[in-house]
């Protein structure tokens, strides 16, 4: 198998970028991007650690970032599983990208910059939701932000309900963790007690 290990030679396969994917691009939020970002509840967050790279979904039931100012996001981080990779990550290393998905859109908003985190009692207050509030809050800065063409989400008919696949053919987590732990743990429990577990820590 080939593999091809210069820039030069990758250019030549690909030729150049067109005019619009390079004048897309800004290092701060415009309107047209500023409307994006707030009706965006759903996106990945990619970090850079000492053992690699790591993409982790975030999701909230309004936008999932805040707006600081045109160069600042703020991202709660709401209660999970405390593996906290994304965090770690950030502290080792403050390279960060977002990728912003709106549902039903074929358009998603990439933004690359640098992450810190805080916390500052004051932003991490603005944020409470049903008496809870995040542990801290990512402060993201802004680079590049661009929005990137629709082919992918068009390819994938993600939006077409009729397209997915049927999930009872797909193991649960409870049946995945089952099979890793060599069934320490009983899948069928853990499958059960999920929503209302799930519901009591959402946030």
């Amino acid at each position: 198998m080939k593999f091809i290990k210069s820039i030069d030679e990758l250019e030549k396969i690909y030729g150049s970028p067109s005019v619009a994917s390079l004048r897309k691009v800004s290092d701060h939020i415009t309107p047209t991007y500023r409307k994006w970002i707030q009706a965006s509840s759903l996106c990945t967050l990619a970090t850079v650690g000492p053992n690699g790279v790591d993409a982790s979904p975030r999701g909230d039931n309004s936008n999932v970032v805040r707006e600081l100012n045109e160069k600042n996001l703020l991202i709660p981080d709401w209660r999970g599983n405390n593996r906290i990779d994304s965090l770690r990550n950030i502290v080792n290393d403050p390279r960060a990208s977002l990728m912003l998905i709106v549902g039903g859109a074929n358009i998603v908003i990439r933004i690359n910059g640098t992450a810190k985190i805080t916390l500052d009692e004051e932003l991490i207050e603005s944020f409470e939701k049903n008496k809870n509030i995040p542990r801290s809050i990512i402060l993201f800065e802004i680079q590049e932000i661009y929005f990137q063409c629709a082919k992918a989400f068009s390819r994938s008919e993600i939006w077409k309900n009729d397209s997915w696949p049927e999930l009872v053919n797909l193991p649960t987590a409870g049946q995945i963790l089952e099979e890793m732990t060599n069934s320490e743990v009983d899948g069928s429990k853990y499958d059960h007690s999920w929503p209302k577990r799930s519901e009591e820590t959402l946030w």
